[in-house]
């Protein structure tokens, strides 16, 4: 009987949020044994580290690893420094301008090494994540040419890169809305609801109010789909969804 080819590995670095979890799902539908890798860098939202094992396990990864490097060593950002205050309740045009405290100080670099150093070590030549350029502008580590200079990077600072087997980098929702994402996630069979996106959780529940929960369920509702994230209290506001011509906006369910 003819032995079956191995298929090929991939890393994913997954956070247990949204955009991550739908890149493994991608990833997978790819023809990608994927090797999920989550970091705990010090975030105040450190309970999405146990929804990435989860989501893992759902989706079907070859396996799951948690590495810490600690970045709220350096602080600098409301998600590594409690004394920063995670902005709420901003409208859209606010969070499309300038870059928000919520960013994370090469957050992005610093991860992306940690997959490659990875990927060297399982023989993988595929790195997935889910960075957004449209929801998330804001981020320069999240824009197109930040991918492509760190794939030049691993092309002369890499044994393989060097031999010629240059690490490729995948980003494959950096131009999908929310919507978007989550129409294909769907389609795949993300568990959304084991999924966390909320910057600043009160007890196990998403705050609701974050830019990263406003986002969130904005689209759940203009995906049609469920949102089956539980927000806390009633303080938490329902966005409404776009209207398109001749067509009722739909609405998530909190």
């Amino acid at each position: 009987m003819a032995k079956r080819a191995r298929r090929p590995r991939a890393v994913v670095l997954l956070s247990g949020g949204l955009d991550s979890s739908t890149c493994l799902a991608v990833a997978a539908s790819e023809g990608f044994e994927a090797h999920a890798l989550s970091v705990n860098y010090g975030q105040r939202h450190l309970g999405e580290l146990s929804r990435a094992r989860r989501v893992a396990r759902a989706l079907g990864a070859a396996d799951h690893r948690v590495v810490r490097v600690d970045l709220s060593t350096f602080g600098g950002s409301a998600l590594t420094d409690a004394t920063i205050a995670v902005p709420k309740d901003r409208p859209g045009s606010a969070m499309a301008s300038g870059i928000p405290v919520t960013y994370v100080p090469a957050r992005n670099t610093v991860l992306l090494a940690l997959a490659l150093a990875h990927a060297e070590t399982i023989a993988a030549e595929d790195v997935y994540l889910g960075v957004n350029a449209i929801d998330y502008s804001g981020y320069p580590d999240c824009r197109p040419a930040f991918i492509r200079a760190f794939e030049r990077l691993a092309r002369v600072a890499t044994k393989a890169g060097v031999e010629g087997r240059p690490l490729r980098i995948h980003a494959p929702l950096i131009r999908l809305p929310k919507a978007g994402i989550i129409r294909l996630g769907t389609r795949l069979g993300v568990p959304y609801h084991l999924t966390f996106s909320c910057y600043d959780p009160i007890r196990d529940r998403a705050c609701g109010r974050c830019d990263a929960c406003e986002l969130r369920r904005k689209g759940f509702a203009e995906a049609g789909v469920p949102d089956p994230t539980l927000y806390a209290g009633r303080q938490a506001r329902r966005p409404r969804a776009r209207r398109q011509p001749g067509k009722a906006g739909a609405s998530g369910s909190s």
